[in-house]
């Protein structure tokens, strides 16, 4: 039978622990929904006493509506010498009426001693009675050892005693947090199989990044008996992060035959992981395993070829599995087969050895030595694809532009304009911006003039701008690659543009991204009618 591992996800309450992230409660709102979508069985919404936002959070939750998750409220065992029942925080806790209480109390001797500034026994009626208290008002509680495998190596017996406490108390779950998350996946193992053959209660496993073992860690408890997992979604959380559940969940559900979520979210990670990084204002990182656009991408020629005639010979899994998709990446190490799938699809009629395929791959080879790479702007490639065979619709023609630059050393406002005329179709349009910068001023100017052509370009927007130098021995005169990413809320697209004048190369940047949005909606009201 296939044992249930459940998946406690903590992006909102540890997550938001990590320094590039500051969640509003309509950003935790709306990752919490998306969670529930994924299927994850308990989402830790936060702690109540620690700020007014958390608060909030609880008292607009629906729980009515999520239909696949738990939601837990989190808080640490009685302050020392308090009764629980006059506890502030147990009480900010209970206020927030979610059936899951998640209590973390001290493991580790030191903390108990140095920390908490108590003695050992205390520390455990702490934990006793805390977890008893909730348990007689009708609570899930999961207790969460803190430092624990610290804690058992500085003092084994005493980290014992703190789980069985809470066992004792009536927990519902044991987790046992690698806190520091400096021990290594075989420590794990061992300390996680003797709590479940001491325990009679499920155990869990919470695990740091700080060592870069988090997620073998994580496994490895599962191996030891574990059924719970808490970790972030795409790895959030204070120093190093939390262990990744968008790696922890394939892994365990398709490589090692757990069940973690249901079968049909299964194809939803990678959206679901790209949603809660886009409300989370993060980029996800490329290399992510299962999830990243790198995670199935192939550029050497002999790789792409070979993959192409058999999948698996260098992919792990389906790409579909988990929602991501096959990138053949266009460079001039792709190979002529590489090349051809991917302009194909811009291009059915395209062979291998047609002139036209042959024109294609020197128009990229000769590109690429300008300092061209369209790894990371796949709208250009499609475009430069669709201009060499005839399929792309000119939209404008540029006649000129110029920018003039108004700085000045006693003002932080400085403010670039731009003018800009365009041939669209038999007539001239010219207009002028202003703004932070003259590129800032170009992309207005563009955009001001095309709106009375093409009205939905307002729907798009720039969202990332990179400039990287290509010859920096070349001093001001080097060539320089600009690398813009564009979205319009649905679809988010990249381009290019390469020259010695940082300028042109936005120019060119800009205007692709702006006749890719074009192209995709004359596209899209063609299918419509």
């Amino acid at each position: 039978m296939t044992r249930k591992i459940d998946i406690f996800d903590t992006t909102l309450r540890d997550g938001a622990q990590s320094r590039t992230i500051s969640f509003s409660v309509e950003d935790k709102l709306n990752i919490a929904s998306a969670l529930d979508s994924l299927g994850v069985a308990y989402i830790e919404l936060g702690t109540p006493m620690s700020s007014p936002k958390d608060v909030k959070l609880f008292e607009r939750i629906d729980r009515n509506s999520f239909k696949n998750s738990k939601l837990a409220a989190f808080g640490s065992t009685r302050r020392k010498n308090t009764p629980v029942f006059q506890d502030i925080g147990i009480k900010s806790m209970l206020d927030t009426n979610m059936d899951t209480c998640v209590i973390f109390g001290k493991s580790w001797d030191l903390h108990v001693s140095d920390i908490l500034g108590t003695v050992p026994d205390e520390n455990i009626n702490m934990i006793y009675e805390t977890v008893r208290y909730l348990k007689s008002l009708g609570k899930e509680v999961i207790f969460d050892a803190e430092h624990y495998f610290d804690g058992y190596k500085s003092n084994r017996e005493y980290a014992l005693s703190t789980i069985e406490a809470a066992v004792k108390a009536g927990a519902d779950c044991i987790t046992l947090c690698d806190t520091n998350g400096g021990s290594l996946p075989d420590e794990v193992y061992a300390l996680t199989l003797e709590a479940v053959q001491r325990l009679c209660v499920k155990v869990g496993i919470h695990c740091h990044e700080d060592s870069g073992m988090a997620v073998a860690s994580s496994i490895m408890a599962v191996k030891a008996g574990a059924t719970l997992v808490q970790g972030t979604l795409i790895g959030y959380g204070e120093r190093c992060g939390n262990a990744n559940l968008s790696t922890i969940i394939p892994n365990l559900q398709l490589k090692c035959g757990y069940r973690c979520i249901p079968d049909e979210c299964m194809k939803n990670l990678m959206f679901i992981t790209r949603k809660v990084a886009e409300i989370s204002n993060v980029s996800l990182d490329a290399n992510l395993p299962y999830v990243g656009t790198n995670a199935f991408s192939h550029k050497a020629g002999m790789h792409s070829d070979a993959v192409l005639k058999l999948p698996r010979s260098f992919e792990h899994i389906p790409p579909d599995t988990v929602g991501n998709s096959r990138r053949i990446i266009t460079s001039e190490m792709s190979g002529k087969s590489a090349l051809l799938a991917k302009a194909k699809s811009y291009a059915p009629e395209l062979t291998k050895t047609a002139d036209l395929t042959e024109r294609i791959i020197n128009k990229l080879k000769s590109l690429e030595m300008e300092g061209y790479t369209f790894e990371g702007a796949e709208a250009s490639f499609e475009l430069m694809v669709r201009r060499e065979t005839g399929r792309m619709e000119s939209f404008y023609k540029l006649e000129y532009f110029k920018t003039i630059g108004d700085l000045s050393e006693h003002s932080s406002n400085d403010v670039a304009s731009a003018i800009v005329k365009l041939r669209v179709g038999d007539r001239d349009a010219v207009n002028a911006a202003e703004g932070d910068g003259p590129v800032h001023a170009l992309d207005l100017a563009l955009r001001k003039t095309l709106y009375e052509f093409y009205p939905r370009l307002r729907e798009s927007y720039l969202c990332d701008f990179k400039v990287r130098v290509l010859d920096p021995e070349s001093a001001t005169g080097a060539v320089v690659r600009v690398l813009m990413t564009s979205s319009d809320g649905k679809h988010t697209w990249s381009t290019i543009g390469v020259s010695a004048d940082i300028l042109r190369a936005s120019y060119l940047a800009l205007s692709d991204a702006i006749e890719y949005k074009l192209m995709k909606d004359k596209e899209e009201e063609s299918e419509t009618i």
